[in-house]
């Protein structure tokens, strides 16, 4: 079975190349596959054991062709990872996962962030008693 390919070791162009050759592929494999079983039919004599080896070879190249597709459409979808919990696909920047509604971001709050909200609440609440003096 061929290596899968993914869309991090390669560039999107190197995928839609690989699409390109895939589907030519597939195209000449299927062109091939009917000629023969055409020319089986007209003498009379199937070759079950030819046509099945021709069957897989092009099944195979289907699968490949399917599986770069596959690639392409997610990451032109925006596809960026799975969900820690349950395993769904999320795009990039989902805060939640949409099937179970897991957090996908880890919450990362800065001290002087909290230290600030902290500080403006004195202040207002001094110039709130200084507003009412």
């Amino acid at each position: 079975m061929a290596s899968r390919p993914s869309t991090t070791s390669g560039s999107l162009a190197q995928l839609r190349n690989r699409q390109r050759e895939l589907a030519q592929r597939v195209a000449e494999l299927t062109w091939d596959l009917g000629g023969l079983t055409y020319e089986m039919a007209i003498r009379d004599h199937y070759r079950l054991d030819v046509l099945a080896r021709r069957a897989a070879e092009l099944q195979e190249a289907d699968a490949q062709l399917s599986e770069v597709q596959r690639l392409l459409a997610s990451s032109e979808a925006g596809v960026h990872g799975q969900c820690r919990s349950c395993g769904a696909v999320h795009s990039r920047g989902a805060a939640y996962c949409w099937q179970c509604g897991a957090p996908l971001l880890s919450e990362a709050r800065p001290e002087a962030l909290s230290a600030g909200t902290n500080g403006a609440s004195t202040l207002n609440g001094a110039n709130g008693a200084g507003a009412r003096a």
